[in-house]
């Protein structure tokens, strides 16, 4: 996320920085602030399964989390911000996970988000099946907090 600072270029009603002043008053025309948060949505009906990888996330440095109970909330959290990242379980009730995926790919403003599938199911046609609708990393339960950190921190690109 880019955030634009306002010009506060020299000028009449703004001389500059006073010598005895401890740093600069105005900023440059044209600079910018890489803000170094990312944002994660996490869509997953299990309320222990949603505490033990929000627990796992917090030592990912700068991403915040987003939880919703299943595939439909998560539609709905998807449609009012953006997300940097989709950490989703296949079996919910209502929507699961492959059908939020398919969902996701097909919208404009998620099609290039990635995905995440975290699941019990660890049969190789679950996972291309997975890979196939647009999944681009898949863990099996019981999770290890180690891989899902270094699988978000990979496809974020945070060092």
């Amino acid at each position: 996320m880019l955030i634009a600072l306002p010009d506060r270029s020299l000028s009449p009603g703004n001389p500059g920085p006073r010598p005895s002043s401890p740093g600069p008053t105005h900023l440059p025309r044209k600079w910018f602030l890489r803000m170094s948060e990312y944002t994660c949505l996490l869509v997953e009906d299990s309320p222990v399964m949603r505490q033990l990888i929000t627990f796992a996330l917090s030592r990912v440095k700068g991403l915040r989390v987003v939880e919703a109970e299943d595939g439909v909330e998560g539609l709905k959290k998807l449609a009012a911000a953006r997300f940097d990242i989709i950490l989703t379980d296949i079996n919910m009730p209502i929507l699961d996970g492959l059908k939020l995926i398919q969902r996701v790919r097909t919208d404009p403003r998620h099609e290039d988000t990635p995905v995440v599938i975290i699941t019990t199911e660890g049969a190789a046609e679950d996972r291309s099946r997975a890979t196939d609708l647009g999944a681009n990393a898949y863990i099996t339960k019981p999770i290890q907090s180690a891989d899902v950190v270094k699988t978000v921190k990979g496809l974020l690109g945070i060092a």
